[in-house]
């Protein structure tokens, strides 16, 4: 896991990306209620793509109908790499979005 060190403290702290999961997805996070939004901090490492963070969590790519990173959807949204500060949102496969 890659570390960073906080501002003037020099001690080490992972490198967090927040992930949102929806639907029946939301059985990977620790609050799994309907009303909860079902947020994860993942560990990133520098490289990462999308996939390498949908995997770590536990979630199969085939899984996934849709992904956002920071509000942004993309086609090929698997591919992209991800840093610090980023957001996904992560949509199962019976949730699937039509985009023209």
């Amino acid at each position: 896991m890659e570390l960073g060190k906080c501002p003037g403290k020099g001690v080490e702290r992972p490198v967090m990306l927040e992930v949102r999961l929806y639907g029946e997805l939301r059985r990977y996070a620790e609050d799994r209620r309907v009303a909860s939004e079902s947020i994860l901090l993942v560990p990133v490492q520098d490289g990462d793509t999308v996939e390498d963070v949908v995997r770590r969590i536990g979630i199969e790519p085939e899984d996934i109908s849709n992904t956002f990173l920071n509000g942004r959807y993309s086609a090929c949204a698997l591919t992209l790499r991800v840093k610090e500060g980023d957001r996904l949102g992560i949509f199962p496969r019976n949730m699937g979005l039509l985009y023209i």
